[in-house]
């Protein structure tokens, strides 16, 4: 079976029963990567994969920290997935930040963060797909989180630390696209692609 039906497979197991709302999340941030594709190239399977596993660490089943990234991660290397897959998860959406509030910093750290394009469509997949796997954008999803949240969690407070890393990943991932766009234009003869 290649990576994209497993990964669905994976995550269906996991997910679809257990937490049916992070089921649609899941499936609306890997929805999502479908159509940022073109900002990853050869990439774009494992964005997909990525996007649809990225919170297999929420499963009651798989807690070892308390720490989704983290969890997530363990539980793909225990099942033998790529380990370019397992280091995106673990890092997704600027988890370091969260994780040295967690005083995780040391467990996240046998992981590695590629900071690629690849990375930065994940966390741009993630922070503009709503908890029930809707399109919003990075404003609005930001602020769901710290209203789920409220102002003394400690989500809210990474969410707010690392708003701007966050931002940065998305405007690249924008640019990215926009330049795939430029290039298709200036290298087809289709006309679905001129301005």
């Amino acid at each position: 079976m290649s990576l994209v039906p497993w990964a669905y497979q994976t995550a269906e197991r996991t997910l679809a029963s257990a937490l049916p709302r992070r089921w649609s999340h899941v499936r609306g941030v890997a929805a999502k990567a479908r159509t940022v594709a073109s900002a990853v190239g050869e990439d774009a399977p494992l964005l997909e994969a990525a996007a649809v596993l990225h919170d297999i660490g929420y499963a009651p089943d798989l807690a070892r920290t308390g720490f989704h990234p983290l969890d997530g991660a363990y539980f793909l290397r225990s099942i033998d997935a790529p380990e370019r897959l397992v280091h995106l998860v673990a890092h997704h959406s600027c988890a370091i930040r969260e994780a040295r509030m967690r005083g995780l910093e040391s467990e996240l750290a046998a992981f590695s963060d590629e900071e690629s394009p690849l990375r930065d469509a994940l966390w741009f997949c993630d922070l503009t797909t709503t908890p029930d796997g809707e399109p919003t954008t990075f404003g609005e999803r930001v602020a769901e989180i710290k209203h789920r949240y409220g102002p003394d969690n400690l989500v809210t407070a990474f969410i707010t630390e690392a708003e701007c890393d966050l931002g940065a990943a998305i405007t690249r991932t924008n640019e990215r696209m926009a330049s795939s766009i430029e290039h298709i234009r200036f290298t087809t003869r289709d006309p679905r692609y001129r301005a």
